[in-house]
C-alpha cells in the first residue's frame, strides 16, 4: 500500500513539473514570436531599410528552463540618480532600483536592477525596470556589448529571472541607436546560452 501511494505521489508530482515546464515553454516562445514580428514591422524594427528586405527571423539559442531562475529582491530606496554610459554620448539618467540574488550552476550572483527616470513619466512604463547584463557568451555566440532582460516592479521580495528573454541592445541591429553600456557589476561570470544570439547580417 505505501509503494502504491508513493508511486501515486511521484506520478501527480512528476506531471505538476511537466505542465510547470510546458508552460515556461509556451511563455518563451510567445515571446520570440512577438519579438520576431516586432522586427519584421518596418514601423518598429529596428534594421535598417535594406536588412528588413532580408529578414526572416531572429537567431536564438534553444530553449532551456534551466535559465528560468527565481531571485531574492532586495529593494534599494536610497540609491542616487546617475548618467549611465551609452554607445554614443547620450547619457539617460536611472536609478538602481534594486538587487536581484540568485544562483546558477552551483554560482551565486548578483544582478543591479535600473529604473530610467525619462521613461517613468510615461504611463505605459510607469512600473518599467531594466537589467542590462553581460556572461560569458558575449562576443562568441551572443552580442558582444550584453543584454538586457525587462520587467515590471515586483510586489514581494521574489522575482523571475527568465534569461530565455533575453534580447539585444538596437545597436546590435542599427548604428543610428544609441544603446546603454551594461555596468562592470552586472556581468555574470558563467555562459548564459539562452536567449537573442548575435545577429549575422
Amino acid at each position: 500500500m505505501k509503494k502504491l501511494l508513493f508511486l501515486i505521489v511521484l506520478i501527480l508530482n512528476t506531471s505538476l513539473l511537466m505542465a510547470q515546464n510546458s508552460s515556461k515553454v509556451e511563455d518563451i516562445v510567445a515571446f520570440q514570436e512577438h519579438l520576431n514580428l516586432e522586427f519584421a514591422n518596418p514601423e518598429e524594427s529596428p534594421l535598417t531599410s535594406e536588412d528588413i528586405k532580408k529578414f526572416k527571423a531572429l537567431d536564438f539559442f534553444d530553449i532551456d528552463t534551466t535559465y528560468v531562475v527565481e531571485a531574492e529582491f532586495v529593494r534599494t530606496p536610497a540609491e542616487s540618480p546617475f548618467a549611465m554610459p551609452t554607445t554614443t554620448d547620450r547619457m539617460p539618467i536611472y536609478v538602481k532600483y534594486g538587487e536581484a540574488y540568485f544562483e546558477l550552476e552551483g554560482q551565486s550572483f548578483k544582478l543591479n536592477i535600473y529604473q530610467n527616470q525619462e521613461l517613468i513619466t510615461k504611463p505605459e512604463y510607469v512600473d518599467y525596470l531594466f537589467i542590462p547584463f553581460t556572461d560569458a557568451t558575449n562576443g562568441e555566440t551572443s552580442y558582444g556589448g550584453g543584454r538586457y532582460l525587462d520587467m515590471r516592479i515586483p510586489t514581494g521580495n521574489t522575482i523571475t529571472l527568465n534569461f530565455n528573454k533575453a534580447y539585444n541592445p538596437y545597436c546590435a541591429y542599427n548604428g543610428k541607436y544609441s544603446c546603454p553600456i551594461p555596468p562592470s557589476e552586472n556581468d555574470i561570470s558563467v555562459a548564459i546560452p539562452v536567449g537573442v544570439k548575435v545577429y549575422n547580417k
